[in-house]
C-alpha cells in the first residue's frame, strides 16, 4: 500500500484540491485524550478513488480541511462519534454529509463490529495488526506506524459500496442514512459542567446537603479542568470528591483532613477555591434526575418491559442491531408520548410502531412461538407479523 504524507501547508492545498472533486471520501483520526480535558488530534487519514494520504496535523494547520465537509462531498467513517467529536474541536466543524460503515452493518446483522472484523467479513480482507498503544503524539512516526494508520481508510470505500448495496436490496439504505444523520447532527464535546456530578457514584445514598456540596465541587473541577486542559482526576480525583463533600470543610485546615486531599489541594489559589464552591454547594438542591419509568404513569411502567422484549425479537428477527432500534430511553419518551419520541416516526415507526400500538392498546399481546422466540397475538390468539 502507497500512501502520501501531508506534513506542509502547500501539500494539504494541492491534495484538498484533488479531494474537492471527490464525490466520496473516506477519513479516520488518531487522536488522545488521556492526559487532556479535551480530544488532542494527531493523524486524519484520507482515501479516495485516486489514492491514501495521511495528514500531520502537528506540522500543519489542519483547518483548511473544511474545504471538504461541505454538501458535494460523503465523508465515510467508521465508528464515528469519537472522530466527530475529534473534528468538531479540532476545526470547528463536523462534514456536511457522513456515512459511518458501524451504523449501516448494524442494519445488517452485525452488533458494533469493529473495523477489521466488518472488512474480514464483507470484504475477505484482513487487516494489518499494529500497535494499541501507540503513542500518535510522537514524532517522528515510524514509517510502520504510518502504514497501520493509512490502512484504516485503505478499503472503507470498498466497504462502503458493499454494504449500500446489500442495503439497497433490503430496502434499508434509507435507514442507515437515517442512523448517520442522527449520528452527525447529535451535540458534540463535554457536557454541561453543572451536570458533572450526575457521573459520580452512590449519589441515591448520599443526604441532600452533601450531594449538593458534591455537585459543586464537580461543577467546579470540571470547569477547571476544561480551563487548565486536563482530565478532571488531575484537578481533584474521585475520592476526594466524596471526601470533601461528606467532611463539608470550613476551613484549610478542616480541608486537609479530608479523604483523597493531598498537600497540593490546600496550597496556592486551589484550596480557598474548593472552599468557595463548598459554600456554593450548601445552598445547592441537587435533585437526582428520575429513573426510567419514573416519570410514567404507574399503570404504564410495565409496559416498558414489554415492549423491550418486543423490539429485542424485532431486532433479532429483522437482523438490526437492537441498540440502534431503540434504547430504554426510546421505549420510556414513546410511552410518555413525546413530541420527539424516535419510535413515533420513520424507519422506526415503520418496523415496530404500530405493533407497539397494538400491545398498548391491548388489541395485541405476547406470547411464545415455541422454538424460542416471541410472537404477537390478537385478542383472538391469532399470530400477527413481526417483520418486514
Amino acid at each position: 500500500m502507497s500512501f502520501d504524507l501531508i506534513d506542509d501547508s502547500a501539500k494539504l492545498s494541492r491534495l484538498l484540491d484533488v479531494l474537492e472533486r471527490e464525490p466520496r471520501i473516506a477519513l479516520d483520526t488518531e487522536f488522545h485524550r488521556e492526559r487532556t480535558y479535551f480530544p488532542r488530534l494527531a493523524l486524519i487519514q484520507v482515501a479516495w478513488g485516486g489514492g491514501i494520504a495521511v495528514i500531520d496535523p502537528l506540522a500543519v494547520d489542519i483547518q483548511p480541511i473544511t474545504r471538504i465537509f461541505g454538501d458535494a462531498n460523503l465523508i465515510v467513517l467508521h465508528a464515528a462519534q469519537q472522530d466527530m467529536d475529534v473534528l468538531a474541536h479540532a476545526v470547528g466543524r463536523v462534514p456536511a454529509r457522513m456515512f459511518d460503515t458501524q451504523i449501516a452493518a448494524g442494519f445488517l446483522g452485525f452488533s458494533t463490529p469493529s473495523l477489521a472484523s466488518l472488512v474480514n467479513a464483507q470484504l475477505k480482507i484482513a487487516l494489518p495488526k499494529g500497535d494499541r498503544l501507540t503513542d500518535w503524539l510522537r514524532r517522528p512516526l515510524t514509517d510502520g506506524q504510518l502504514a497501520y494508520a493509512a490502512s484504516d481508510v485503505e478499503h472503507l470505500l470498498e466497504l462502503h459500496d458493499r454494504l449500500c448495496s446489500d442495503l439497497s436490496e433490503r430496502g434499508r439504505l434509507v435507514w442507515a442514512e437515517d442512523a448517520c444523520e442522527e449520528l452527525r447532527t447529535r451535540k458534540t464535546g463535554p457536557g454541561d459542567p453543572a451536570d458533572a456530578w450526575l457521573k459520580q457514584k452512590d449519589l441515591r445514598g448520599m443526604k441532600p446537603r452533601t450531594r449538593g456540596i458534591l455537585a459543586s465541587l464537580a461543577e467546579w473541577r470540571e470547569r477547571r479542568a476544561m480551563a487548565s486542559d486536563i482530565p478532571p482526576r488531575q484537578v481533584l480525583p474521585d475520592l476526594a470528591l466524596h471526601g470533601i463533600a461528606q467532611r463539608d470543610p470550613s476551613s484549610l485546615g478542616e480541608l486537609g483532613q479530608a479523604r483523597g486531599v493531598d498537600d497540593r489541594h490546600t496550597r496556592g489559589s486551589i484550596g480557598p477555591e474548593i472552599l468557595e464552591a463548598v459554600a456554593r454547594g450548601r445552598d445547592r438542591r441537587a435533585d437526582l434526575p428520575a429513573s426510567d419509568g419514573e416519570e410514567l404513569d404507574r399503570h404504564l411502567r410495565p409496559a416498558i418491559t414489554l415492549v423491550s422484549a418486543w423490539i429485542s425479537e424485532v431486532a433479532r428477527t429483522n437482523d438490526v442491531d437492537t441498540v440502534l432500534l431503540a434504547t430504554r430511553n426510546d421505549i420510556v419518551s414513546l410511552l410518555r408520548r413525546d413530541n420527539d419520541a424516535r419510535l413515533a416516526s420513520g424507519w422506526r415507526f415503520d418496523l415496530v410502531g404500530l405493533q407497539i400500538e397494538d400491545l398498548l392498546a391491548g388489541r395485541s399481546g405476547l406470547s411464545f412461538d415455541g422454538r424460542g422466540g416471541l410472537r404477537l397475538i390478537s385478542a383472538a390468539t391469532e399470530p400477527l407479523d413481526n417483520g418486514v
